[in-house]
Parts: C-alpha cells; structure tokens; sequence
C-alpha cells in the first residue's frame, strides 16, 4: 500500500528570502494528520535567495540533516565548524545535548535550493557531532545515511537507512522489509512507484509491500527512507 502525500497539499511558509514546503507538521504549519513516520519527523523543501539564510539558532536532540539540490550552503556552529556544502553535498548535524548554528546562502546571485531532514534520534542527550561527504558523482541507488556508517555512508543515531535515488530511463526493484515502514520523497523528476505517479514535491508511505517497482521515464531525483515501523 502506498499512502500519497501530494506536492501542492504540503504546508508553505514563505518570507522575502525564504520559500519553504513542509511535508510534515513544522512551525506555524499544523496538521495532526501529518506529523512525520517513524522517526521521520521533517522533509522542508527550502528555497534560499542570494546572500540569505538562516541565523545562529540552537538545537537539540535531534539528527538534522541537509541534502544540497541547487547553490550552496555556508555552515558555521558552536563545535567550531565552519564549511561550505555544494550541489550533491550532504551533512548531518546531531544536535545531542546542544548546539548553535548557521546556515547561509554564500552566493550573491545564485538561489539555493536543498532539503531539510530531521530524525529523531534513539535517544536523548547524545554528544553533538558533524560530518558532510560529496555524494554528486553517484547514479543509481546510493546509501548516504545509516546508523553505522555503512558503504562510505554517513552516521546517524537512529536505526534509519537513507537511499539518494538518481535514476533515468529505468526500472529499478527493491526488496522491503515486513518489519519496516519507507517512505520516498521525490526532489526532482518523476517516477511510478508499484504503478503509483509521482512528481516534483510529491511523497508516499510504503507499507505492507514486498517489492518497490521502480520506473522512471525521464530522469528523477529521490530520497527513500527506510524506518522502523
């Protein structure tokens, strides 16, 4: 069964340098039927304009994790870290106990344009931590989250397994777990999920489904989630 969580039903927040979409419940935008999967708490589809960004804030407990579509991203925090993230670049920041950061659109003519992610973490008072990896020059299906690490992936404190999905003219099949709950994200393209279409912004539940049939036509890009159920 897949559960569709359509594009143009996603909250919006939207100021003179920002233009968010909120696949879940976050900020001013509230919906009880939509407050994440499993640990899956955020998916923030973020426009950025030149030269903006968002301003010191703290955080805690929580994994927060940036997937960079468009532009670049300057991050500065309170552990010292101070880099810059481009196109295909990926960084999770484990708030643990308390951190401050920033994060801001470098660039004064290019938009940025990236995904905000947050998981919650399987337990509470973690050590903060920060790691990014470059993940631009891989096609296919790629793990580029996990909680340890596996096959160059990066470490995250949730029994949680990231999939980036870069695919054109294919079709890609991939056993599920019963034990397990997936959802996917769609940032750019489109695809046929077991014969479901999404689109651009455009996201589903995977429950109770054996085989994910992928088949995509023109091109897409794509976060899967594998969660415990």
């Amino acid at each position: 069964m897949i559960k569709l969580r359509p594009a143009e039903e996603r909250g919006r927040f939207r100021i003179k340098w920002l233009d968010s979409r909120h696949t879940f419940s976050f900020g001013h935008y509230y919906d009880p039927r939509h407050m994440g999967v499993s640990s899956l708490r955020v998916i923030n589809d973020d426009r950025v304009v030149p030269g903006a960004g968002f301003e010191t804030h703290p955080h805690r407990d929580m994994e927060i994790i940036s997937y960079i579509l468009e532009g670049s991203i300057e991050h500065r925090d309170t552990m010292g870290n101070r880099t810059r993230l481009r196109a295909g670049e990926v960084q999770v920041i484990s708030a643990g106990t308390g951190i401050m950061h920033s994060e801001f659109n470098p660039d004064r003519e290019k938009p940025l344009h990236f995904l905000q992610v947050w998981i919650r973490p399987e337990r509470q008072g973690l050590r903060p931590g920060y790691v990014q990896r470059d993940f631009s020059a891989a096609r296919g299906v790629t793990l580029i989250v996990s909680r340890d690490g596996e096959n160059g992936s990066l470490k995250a404190h949730q029994d949680v397994r990231i999939y980036q999905l870069r695919l054109s003219a294919e079709r890609v099949e991939l056993p599920l777990q019963a034990d397990r709950v997936y959802y996917l994200h769609v940032a750019r393209g489109g695809l046929e999920l077991n014969g479901t279409r999404l689109q651009e912004g455009d996201g589903g539940i995977i429950e109770a489904e054996s085989l994910l049939a992928i088949d995509v036509g023109d091109g897409v890009e794509a976060l899967l989630f594998d969660l415990a159920a």
